[in-house]
C-alpha cells in the first residue's frame, strides 16, 4: 500500500484544491456575432431556439407562424 513519506502542508493542499476548483468552475465567453454569454466548447442555445457554437450558426430557429387578423 502507498503510503506518503511526509505530510502535505496545509498551504500545499489549499493550492492544490484552489487549481481543481478552478478547473471545475469552466470559463464564460461572448459569442461573437449574437454577444450572448456562454461556457466554452459548448453549444448555445438563443432565445428565438437558434443554436450557436464558436460564432458560427449550427441550427437555424424554428419559424413561428402567427396567427392572422
Amino acid at each position: 500500500m502507498a503510503v506518503p513519506k511526509k505530510k502535505t502542508s496545509p498551504s500545499r493542499k489549499g493550492m492544490r484544491q484552489q487549481r481543481q476548483a478552478e478547473a471545475q468552475t469552466g470559463t464564460i465567453a461572448a459569442n461573437p456575432k449574437t454577444g450572448t454569454l456562454g461556457l466554452r466548447h459548448h453549444v448555445v442555445k438563443e432565445q428565438d431556439g437558434s443554436l450557436w457554437y464558436k460564432g458560427v450558426q449550427v441550427k437555424a430557429a424554428k419559424a413561428v407562424v402567427e396567427a392572422a387578423e
